[in-house]
């Protein structure tokens, strides 16, 4: 059965509107991909061995799968399609999350889940481990992008995903504004 792994992003969930709006997507029109759409950790290494077992279990099972991912998630992704050779489609990526997220170092809590815990300097330093550098997967990824963006510089994807597939928007937001207009293009560009 083809699959579409989504990841969320930073304190986000899989209750997040994008992934209930491709999780209603999928049950209207595509019932035959199965979606998987974990609560990721908090934490960065954490994270990140939970989507190598999903997709090491895809790999030996069989099943074909591309990945999709937003902000933090995107990021994530873009490690997925470079270490397992899949399709991703990144919505509003962090391009540099090491960086970004030093102004939340401390106390944090998902508003979904109500988890507290702490984001400290290891945590950081994961993400400097986890950035793909050099990718090679670019004919593989497709930059949803919108530059109202008022958590992250637009600029920073265009520049990082430019020998990606590119959809540029003005105005939107972090959020990805109308992005359950785009499940249908998404499902299509995975090849699922």
């Amino acid at each position: 059965m083809p699959t579409l792994l989504y990841l969320h992003g930073f304190n986000s969930s899989p209750q997040s509107v994008k992934a209930q709006q491709m999780r209603e997507h999928l049950q209207q029109k595509r019932p035959d991909i199965h979606l998987i759409c974990p609560q990721l950790a908090a934490t960065p290494a954490k994270a990140w061995a939970q989507i190598q077992s999903i997709c090491d279990e895809l790999v030996a099972l069989g099943h074909p799968f591309g990945v999709a991912g937003s902000s933090l998630g995107g990021f994530l992704a873009t490690r997925v399609a470079e270490q397992y050779g899949v399709r991703a489609v990144v919505i509003n990526p962090a391009i540099n999350p090491h960086i970004l997220l030093q102004d939340y170092l401390g106390e944090q809590l998902n508003p979904y889940t109500e988890q507290h815990y702490l984001l400290t300097e290891q945590h950081i330093q994961e993400l400097v481990g986890l950035r793909v550098n050099q990718p090679s997967c670019m004919e593989r990824v497709w930059l949803l992008q919108q530059q109202g963006d008022e958590v992250l510089d637009y600029r920073e994807a265009l520049d990082y995903y430019r020998f990606a597939r590119v959809c540029i928007q003005k105005g939107g937001n972090h959020a990805f504004v109308r992005f359950d207009h785009y499940c249908a293009q998404i499902i299509r560009f995975l090849q699922l």
